[in-house]
C-alpha cells in the first residue's frame, strides 16, 4: 500500500512529488511514457513561452544561456530534478482505470503488456493535456498522412504540406517546414493570428506569409481531407488545395478519462472537474493538478500556475493527516 500515487510525471506531477518528499511522504509517480512525457514529443526546436525562473519546480533554479529555455534544457532539468530528489517513476507503465474502495484506491495500470494493480491512501492526477488533439470531425482526418503532432520539419523539405490552424503550435510547424523550403500552406478558420502566439514569433510567421514562403488561407475551413489534397470553404466558395502532408494543429484537451473512472463530478455542461482549494476532487482523497482541471480553457493553465498545485495539495493531505 502506498501512502501516495501520482499518476503523470510531467512537471506539474513531478512538483507535487518534490512537495510531498519535502513533507515526509514517498511518492510514487506512474507515467504512461518517459519523464515529461510531453515535453519530449516537443518540436525539437521548441522553446518555452515562460522565462526559466517561471517553470522551475522544487526551489531548484533552471539554468539556461537563453531568455527563453529549450526543449532540450527543460529534459535535461526536470531529469535531473528527478535525481536530486530520488523520486521514484515507474515508466511506461499507462493506468487504465481507478477503482474507489472505501480506505484506499485501487490503481490498475499495465507494463510491457502484463497487468498490475496498486493501492495507495491518496491519488494525484496531473496527466496534463496534450494526449488529446482536438479533431477537425472531418472525412479524411485518419488518413496515414494527416498528422496533429509536429517533430522536425526535414522530411518534409522540398513537399507541398498544409498547415491547420493559427495558434502557436501551428506557427511554429508552419515557420519551421518553410525553414526547410516545404511548400507550406497554412489554413485558418479565423481572419488574424490569436494574441496567445508567442510575441517573438508573430512577426516571423507574418514576414513569412508577407513575403510568400507561407501561403495563407484566412477565414477558412476544412470540409474534407482526401489522398492527395484538402477541400476547403473559402470565403463561401468550395476550394480544392493540393498537399502531400497535413498537420492538423488544432490544439489539444486533458483526457478525463481517469477522473471519469473514478466518479469524479464535473462542472455542468464541461469536463473541468470540481474541487477545492486544496485541489482535492469531490471523491475523497483524490486531488489533481496542473492542466488537467481546465477542460477545454488549456490557456489558463500552464507550468508556471500549475506547478503551485502541489503546495496546496499537500496542505490538504497534511490537514487530513491531523485529524
Amino acid at each position: 500500500m502506498e501512502d501516495v500515487i501520482i499518476i503523470g510525471a510531467g512537471p506539474c506531477g513531478l512538483s507535487t512529488a518534490i512537495e510531498l518528499k519535502k513533507a515526509g511522504f514517498n511518492p510514487l509517480i506512474l507515467e504512461k511514457g518517459c519523464i515529461t512525457n510531453s515535453i519530449y514529443h516537443f518540436p525539437l526546436g521548441m522553446t518555452f513561452f515562460s522565462s526559466p525562473d517561471k517553470i522551475e519546480i522544487g526551489d531548484i533554479p533552471f539554468p539556461t544561456i537563453h531568455e527563453k529555455p529549450t526543449r532540450t534544457e527543460g529534459l535535461t532539468y526536470y531529469r535531473r530534478l528527478v535525481e536530486h530528489f530520488g523520486l521514484r517513476i515507474h515508466q511506461y507503465q499507462p493506468v487504465e482505470h481507478i477503482y474507489v474502495n472505501p480506505h484506499h484506491f485501487e490503481i490498475w495500470s499495465t507494463y510491457r503488456g502484463k497487468k498490475q494493480i496498486f493501492h495507495s491512501k491518496y491519488l494525484v492526477i496531473a496527466t496534463g493535456y496534450y494526449g488529446k488533439p482536438n479533431l477537425l470531425n472531418v472525412p479524411g482526418e485518419n488518413s496515414p498522412h494527416v498528422y496533429h503532432y509536429f517533430r522536425e520539419a526535414h522530411p518534409y523539405a522540398g513537399r507541398d504540406v498544409v498547415v491547420i490552424g493559427g495558434k502557436n503550435s501551428a506557427v511554429d510547424t508552419a515557420l519551421e517546414l518553410s525553414y526547410v523550403r516545404a511548400n507550406v500552406t497554412m489554413i485558418y478558420r479565423r481572419s488574424s493570428f490569436q494574441p496567445s502566439v508567442k510575441s517573438w514569433v508573430k512577426p516571423l510567421i507574418e514576414a513569412a506569409v508577407q513575403n510568400g514562403r507561407v501561403k495563407m488561407f484566412w477565414d477558412t475551413v476544412i470540409e474534407e481531407i482526401q489522398e492527395d489534397a484538402v477541400i476547403v470553404r473559402h470565403q463561401g466558395n468550395k476550394r480544392k488545395i493540393p498537399t502531400e502532408f497535413v498537420f492538423a494543429m488544432t490544439g489539444y484537451r486533458p483526457d478525463t478519462s481517469l477522473l471519469q473512472s473514478a466518479g469524479v463530478h464535473f462542472e455542468p455542461g464541461s469536463n473541468v472537474p470540481i474541487y477545492t482549494e486544496y485541489m482535492e476532487t469531490t471523491v475523497p482523497n483524490l486531488y489533481v493538478a496542473g492542466v488537467v482541471i481546465c477542460g477545454k480553457e488549456t490557456s489558463k493553465v500552464f507550468i508556471e500556475n500549475g506547478r503551485l498545485h502541489g503546495k496546496q495539495i499537500v496542505q490538504g493531505i497534511k490537514k487530513k493527516e491531523l485529524v
